[in-house]
């Protein structure tokens, strides 16, 4: 027994470093993936968001390159009506055919701009007055004119461009990345074009469109994205669901700047250099564009989505770690209460070895004498008489116990249940555990409170608890005041009425650390051990079975040296069964 605790033990120990080692591992299993998600997740967002750009990008510079005609040569003034049924083919042909609110050419005259807006319906263009926003494109053109070097304007200039029909150096635009210390190559040109961005189209089709292109329907519903003009203040042009502290700003989990015209690219399409369709656009950045899109995850960051995750597969983990443990647990628990219960089997066979064999051998030698010369005296033949019943009544005791717990573990707890009187059946334990209590020379003070309701119940078993009591209370109490105290009441309510019964003694009493077990099967105290007390360890285990059939409860109040009270609670009958028992009892 001793080596098969020791391996247990170190079986136990094993399993517990090896889930710890195992959890270690896990942990840092987990970290390494949950790194390696994260930068999935943003690298795969910054390369959807990079397409993005490049397309809205590539759009907008392929729509001013369509509405320039190929064939004028660069220094060319543009006109009317050339720029006009440019741009209705392009209109009629482009998929974003409202993509510009306004297109306008600017014409210079003694040393004078002059602007000519386009009439949608009749497609003609008009002359107009400079509109208060382009004012800051109308002074850089007066600038460029007077051959003034003026910095690149940048952001400020809202959703308008400017085409010119050519450039030296480094081109004019405004989508360009600015370089404020850069002075415009002075030169004039014969004519300019003017596009405004609609903003709304932009907003409205053009942005919803390459989002879920790029990043799919789906994964759009995961994300925060919005659009802001990099002039201060930030003008929102696009926001698929506001954030409660504003702009996401530098909260975002990847940016992409929009809006930037690549003029180089325009111009070399049109100068005949391998034509627009064949050129490369600079990849796109956070550096350049009128426009920045930023995109966060709604769960606040794609830090906190990996977060999550991780803390879900710790919690798997560690789930499935602790059930393992559990599952030790158990198993040793299981089989440790084996063990005790094998070690508590070879007890009982012990015992009841013993206990059978006393009262035979006390039968055999009375019955060995009666057949002698003692058979000629009366007194010693009532006497041998006696023994020989009395060892018979334990016997049977015995022999009911254990048929009694083989009919339990087979499910036979009780029989059919009827009304009962509990004060009948409390005087007819008493009479059969009289010479119990004789022999142990206890006294009996009964209590019982007048109109007790009747119990449903199995009359045989009920009784069968408390003589098993009574017959306890005689054993152990004769060693203390020789007392034994019944009481029966009525306890509860009306709507649940219930009968409690007291059996108590004046004996050693029930040690603290036994009163736990002393209810399980084939136990046996070590007072009861020591001293030899006759018993099988099955009697209070029938009890609390049979109690627990009739839906009631049991419990013990003991302390060492103030004897024990074992108290049943009983359910009453039902009304309709009362009025029954009332009846046959008239």
């Amino acid at each position: 027994m001793k080596r098969q605790t020791l391996m247990s033990r170190l079986f136990v120990g094993t399993m517990l470093v090896l889930c710890g080692i195992l959890g270690i591992l896990q942990y840092r299993w987990i970290d390494e993936a949950s790194r390696a998600e994260r930068e999935r997740l943003r690298g795969s967002l910054q390369s959807s968001l990079n397409r993005l750009s490049l397309g809205f990008n590539s759009e907008l510079t392929a729509a001013c390159v369509s509405l320039l005609p190929r064939h004028l040569p660069p220094d060319a003034e543009l006109t009317d009506e050339e720029t006009a049924a440019q741009y209705r083919q392009w209109k009629e042909s482009s998929q974003h055919g409202q993509l510009f609110r306004n297109v306008a050419l600017v014409k210079v005259h003694n040393d004078k701009l002059s602007l000519r807006l386009l009439n949608h319906e009749s497609f003609e263009f008009e002359p107009a007055e400079w509109p208060a926003a382009w004012s800051g494109v109308k002074e850089h053109m007066e600038a460029r004119l007077a051959g003034e070097p003026r910095p690149l304007r940048g952001p400020e200039d809202g959703p308008l461009i400017e085409v010119p029909r050519q450039f030296g150096g480094r081109p004019p635009g405004l989508g360009g990345p600015p370089r404020p210390n850069s002075p415009l190559p002075v030169r004039r040109n014969p004519s300019w074009m003017i596009v405004e961005v609609n903003t709304e189209y932009v907003r409205d089709t053009m942005i919803p469109e390459l989002l879920q292109r790029h990043l799919g329907k789906d994964s759009l519903q995961n994300y925060q994205v919005e659009v802001l003009t990099r002039g201060a203040p930030h003008e929102v042009i696009y926001q698929t669901l506001p954030t409660p502290s504003g702009h996401i700003g530098e909260t975002a989990d990847a940016k992409v700047s929009l809006f930037e015209v690549q003029y180089e690219q325009l111009f070399r399409g049109r100068e005949g250099r391998g034509g627009f369709g064949g050129q490369r656009f600079r990849a796109p950045s956070t550096e350049f564009g009128r426009w920045l899109l930023s995109v966060r995850h709604r769960a606040g960051s794609l830090d906190a989505v990996v977060q999550q995750a991780r803390f879900r597969n710790l919690g798997v983990t560690a789930a499935i770690l602790l059930l393992m443990l559990a599952t030790l647990a158990a198993l040793v628990r299981y089989t440790r209460r084996a063990q005790k219960l094998a070690e508590l089997q070879m007890n009982f066979v012990t015992g009841v070895s013993h206990e059978l064999r006393t009262p035979l051998t006390v039968i055999r030698t009375a019955a060995f004498n009666l057949r002698g010369r003692l058979s000629q005296n009366p007194a010693q033949v009532e006497k041998y008489g006696a023994l020989i019943q009395q060892e018979s009544e334990r016997l049977t005791e015995m022999v009911e116990q254990i048929l009694g717990f083989a009919r339990t573990e087979a499910g036979q707890v009780i029989r059919a249940k009827e009304p009962i009187s509990i004060e009948a059946i409390i005087d007819e334990s008493l009479d059969m555990s009289r010479s119990a209590i004789e022999h142990g020379g206890c006294a009996v003070e009964k209590h019982i409170e007048p109109d007790l309701p009747p119990v449903n119940g199995d009359p045989i078993a009920i009784r069968q608890v408390l003589q098993n009591l009574l017959t306890n209370a005689a054993k152990y109490g004769s060693e203390g005041g020789k007392w034994i105290g019944v009481t029966a009441a009525k306890v509860g309510n009306d709507s649940a009425p219930a009968v409690e019964i007291r059996v108590a003694d004046r004996g050693p009493g029930i040690p603290a650390t036994e009163q736990a077990s002393i209810f399980d099967p084939f136990f046996r105290g070590q007072r009861a051990v020591q001293d030899q007390i006759h018993g099988t360890g099955l009697g209070l285990n029938l009890v609390k079975k049979i109690v627990d059939a009739h839906g009631g409860r049991i419990t013990v109040k003991s302390e060492p040296g103030h004897g024990a009270e074992f108290t049943v609670w009983f359910p009453a009958a039902a009304h309709e069964r009362q009025d029954e028992f009332a009846n046959t009892t008239r």
